[in-house]
């Protein structure tokens, strides 16, 4: 070893000692990260680390993991038509989510963010409130709501003589989907309208003032004003909603559990459905995590999308 190694060598024990120094001083630091470390390692690492592990087994989640099949989970899950359906009813909430929720909380926002409104307070509360409230028991109260037996629903229809006959919101397969996605719409529509109310507060009233001084329309206003100082939150909040929207689980388990025929099946009840459901005769815990890894893979090449999005937006203001 040349003196250029051994001067190497020295300089990497003294890094490695200063670490162990810098470790030893702060020990007591590093000791209270020890519960959160556990917690992520066995709630969040693991379960990753186990769905792909079981993915490459044909495993009922009793027996020991000896049937190996390889790739065979996936490409059977990309060959059912099922899980193309499940996909594509997920996707359909996240579009309602985008071109439904967003624009009309952004209005409603703006409506609410006019100090001139009376009562601008209790307003938000009311929009707020089904955020509050139980997925499950808003599932429920509207089973209850749109039925077609004595629902008040259809009773409010077809007494006065718009419809002839009651409808069958959720046990029809044109009408299901729409229905499940307009209940999850309004259960969450208040968390995307304080986003924008919060948004709203970063606009400088200065600016609007001059532009109303200038002789700017309220258009004028919102359109050279408002909108080019909401784009860094506003990218931010698309983000939230889209990710928001991919957990519709437990309205369409309620509501409908992926049917009538799995006409608004998403990709979460199908997991369910194939895993966990008691009335499945075998359970299939790999066929379920590989369609569970494709999904999270989907769902985390389109957040990594938004951001690059996001970090564009931002490098270019």
């Amino acid at each position: 070893m040349g003196v250029l190694g051994v001067a190497s060598a020295r300089h990497a024990a003294l890094a490695e000692g200063g670490l162990w120094a810098r470790i030893r001083k702060h020990r007591w630091h590093y000791a209270f990260l020890v519960p959160m470390l556990a917690l992520f390692l066995v709630f969040e690492l693991w379960p990753i680390v186990a769905t792909v592990f079981y993915s490459f087994y044909n495993w009922d989640g009793f027996g020991p993991l000896t049937d190996f099949v390889g790739w065979d989970n996936y490409v059977e899950a990309i060959g059912d038509p099922a899980f193309g359906q499940s996909f594509r009813n997920t996707f359909a909430f996240t579009a309602a989510a985008l071109l439904i929720q967003l624009p009309l909380a952004l209005g409603l926002a703006m409506v609410l963010n006019n100090r001139a409104l009376g009562g601008r307070n209790v307003y938000r509360m009311l929009f707020f409130l089904p955020v509050v409230s139980t997925t499950a028991v808003v599932g429920v109260v509207f089973l209850i709501l749109l039925s077609p037996v004595d629902g008040p629903v259809n009773a409010a229809l077809t007494e006065p003589g718009v419809v002839d006959e009651p409808i069958n919101f959720l046990g029809s397969e044109s009408l299901a989907l729409p229905t499940v996605i307009a209940v999850d719409l309004w259960k969450v529509f208040g968390v995307t309208l304080v986003y924008w109310l919060a948004a709203l507060q970063t606009v400088p009233r200065e600016l609007l003032e001059a532009a109303k001084v200038d002789g700017a329309s309220r258009w004028g206003s919102f359109r050279h004003v408002t909108v080019p100082t909401l784009i860094p939150l506003g990218v931010v909040i698309v983000l939230l909603t889209t990710i928001q929207s991919f957990n519709a689980f437990d309205i369409v388990q309620t509501m409908t559990a992926g049917g009538p025929g799995g006409a608004s099946e998403i990709v979460q009840t199908y997991i369910y459905r194939t895993a966990f459901d008691p009335a499945q005769f075998a359970p299939r815990y790999g066929f379920a995590s590989a369609i569970a890894l494709m999904f999270g893979v989907v769902v985390a090449l389109a957040a990594a999308l938004q951001y690059l999005v996001t970090r564009r937006v931002r490098d270019s203001r």
